[in-house]
This record gives C-alpha cells, sequence and structure tokens, in this order.
C-alpha cells in the first residue's frame, strides 16, 4: 500500500507485462542514445560477422543435397540426411573424431598448464629489463608460420641428426635413434609439445595482464604472514586469475573438436595416418579433393554443433558451481 498526495491509501499492483516491455523498450532507446558513438563504430564489425560468419551458413544446405557445382542451388538434388548417414557409416570417421577430441585434449591440458605456469615465473621477475627479454622471446614462436615449426620439429626429432636422439643416445637412455615420427604412440603428443612451444608465450600474455589487476596489498599480507613465493603464488596469485582460467578455459572447451589441421598435415605420413587425421584433414580428403561437397558440409556441420553443445554444457557446470561464465 502506499499514501498519494491527499493522504489516501493506494494499492500497489505490480505493472503488467505490457507496460514492463514498454519501460525496457524506453530504456533500451536511451542506452543506445547515450552510446551512440559506440554503436556507430560497432557497425561495420557487426555487417563484417553477418557476411562472412552468418551469411556463409547458408551453404550449410549442401549436406542435405546431392551438390554438383554445375547446377544451380534451387536445382540441387535434395537427399535429407544421406550424407550424415554415410558420414557415420563410414569406418574411419569414428576414428577422426578419436583423434581430434584427444589432440585437442592434449593441446588444452598442456597449454593451459604451461602457460600458467610460464606466467607465474614470468611475474615473478622484476628486473623489467630481463622480463621484457624474456617475454619478446617467449613470443617469436607464435609469430611463425606452421611450415616453420614443423620443419624445425622435423629436425630435431630426425632419427640420424635430430638432438633429442643424440641427447638420449649420449646418457645411454637409448641403444638406437627412435624415428618418432613413424611410430603412432608419439604423434599425438609431438602435436601436443609442438603447440606447447609456439603458443605457450602468446597465451601467458592475458593471465599476466590479469596478475597484473591483483591487489599489491594482498601480497604485503601474504609477507606479514611469512608466506614464501610459492605460497603466494597458491594462496594469492592463482585465485586473483581464477576467474580468467575459468572463462578462457570455456572458451577453449568448445574448440575440442579442432585440434587444427596444418601440423597434422605437414607432420603426417603413411605410417602415422591412423592416429594423425583429424576433423579437417578428413574432410580435405574425403570431401573436397574428391568433390564431394555434400559429405565435407556435413562433417564440419556434426562438428560446429558438437562443439556449441560443449560450450553449452561447459557454461551451465561453470554457473552451477558458481564459477564465471560466458552467458
Amino acid at each position: 500500500m502506499e499514501m498519494n498526495q491527499e493522504g489516501v491509501a493506494v494499492e500497489n499492483t505490480p505493472p503488467s507485462k505490457k507496460e514492463l516491455k514498454a519501460a525496457h523498450k524506453v530504456w533500451f532507446k536511451k542506452q543506445l542514445f547515450k552510446q551512440k558513438e559506440l554503436v556507430l563504430i560497432s557497425i561495420p564489425f557487426v555487417l563484417y560477422i553477418l557476411v562472412f560468419n552468418y551469411f556463409p551458413l547458408t551453404g550449410w544446405a549442401m549436406a542435405f543435397q546431392d551438390y554438383s557445382p554445375a547446377k544451380g542451388f534451387f536445382d540441387q538434388k535434395w537427399v535429407g540426411f544421406a550424407n550424415f548417414m554415410q558420414l557415420f557409416s563410414d569406418e574411419t570417421f569414428p576414428k577422426v573424431i578419436r583423434n581430434t577430441f584427444f589432440m585437442s585434449l592434449i593441446n588444452l591440458v598442456l597449454g593451459f598448464v604451461f602457460s600458467i605456469l610460464f606466467a607465474l615465473l614470468l611475474n615473478e621477475v622484476k628486473n623489467k629489463t630481463v622480463k621484457k627479454v624474456l617475454q619478446t622471446v617467449s613470443y617469436l614462436p607464435y609469430f611463425l608460420s606452421w611450415i616453420i615449426v614443423t620443419g624445425i620439429v622435423l629436425d630435431v626429432l630426425s632419427p640420424q641428426t635430430g638432438v633429442i636422439n643424440q641427447v638420449l643416445m649420449t646418457f645411454h637412455l637409448i641403444n638406437k635413434p627412435i624415428n618418432f615420427l613413424a611410430d603412432p604412440k608419439y604423434f599425438w603428443w609431438i602435436v601436443g609439445f609442438s603447440n606447447v612451444w609456439k603458443n605457450t608465450g602468446w597465451g601467458s600474455i592475458i593471465y599476466l595482464s590479469s596478475m597484473a589487476s591483483i591487489n599489491s596489498e594482498l601480497y604485503e599480507a601474504a609477507d606479514i604472514d611469512g608466506a614464501n613465493k610459492l605460497q603466494k603464488m597458491w594462496h594469492v596469485t592463482l585465485p586473483g586469475i581464477k576467474p580468467t582460467i575459468f572463462i578462457l578455459l570455456l572458451i577453449n572447451i568448445g574448440n575440442l573438436l579442432n585440434a587444427g589441421f596444418e601440423v597434422q598435415y605437414l607432420l603426417g605420413n603413411g605410417l602415422v595416418s591412423g592416429v594423425s587425421q583429424t576433423i579437417d584433414i578428413f574432410v580435405l580428403k574425403y570431401g573436397i579433393s574428391l568433390n564431394n561437397y555434400s559429405l565435407a558440409t556435413a562433417a564440419g556441420i556434426f562438428n560446429g554443433l558438437i562443439s556449441v553443445t560443449l560450450i553449452y554444457l561447459a557454461n551451465k557446470a561453470a554457473r552451477a558451481a558458481g564459477e564465471e561464465s560466458l552467458f
């Protein structure tokens, strides 16, 4: 109950849905007007996303057609889910999914662990000049193409001249050189550590930025309590960057079926083809190279749907646990 100007009690009724909708529309227009400069700046980027990210999704129709480039869009033969049935009846595709998933999982775990550890160690370097040099050196591999990186990997792992075999032979850990790239049991780990070497420095940037925002008084309090550097890392730094870790983890979980293409394609060979083929290589080999665009599109749709599902489930789990979430 509320009192009006005459002092008479008036019943306070909640606003209707129509009134709430009208109020929300007014509020939204006011916010647009207040931030009109940002809205105008964002228009080219929104158009770019619509044209290059959403408009091409019309090509998903090929997955439900017996697509032929010589025919027009409306002249194609519609086959329903026949391409998806062919995809899952192929004995190669389950192996491709397995390879993609486990290589992505290895990349995810190693990438997170090494990027966070490197950021923690780099954060403890107090000399600014040394810190800048270390940062620059660690970032450089990120800007190298995978062709150069795989060339370095091939040289390092070479049975004849590779430094890894020479070190193992020198310390009598092996009796003869190992041809790492001819043994399937090594391939996933070679891909994983190649990604670590290339991306760790770049991946640590966000964590270093997050560490810079941690209140310095927390470190001073830890010093007063007698905490050493490892204890400060564990009890102050890691909790301080936990929201960043969770957000990046959620984003990367959606890429568990995107292990990549270049490194597997360039390092792979006939001896390890059973563990080196990813979904992207499958699309190239059995789809585009054979002019079977419908099968390639079906594989791409499957990959996209799984990625969206993983992000949704991971985000829901993070919200249920009370952690940071994407939406």
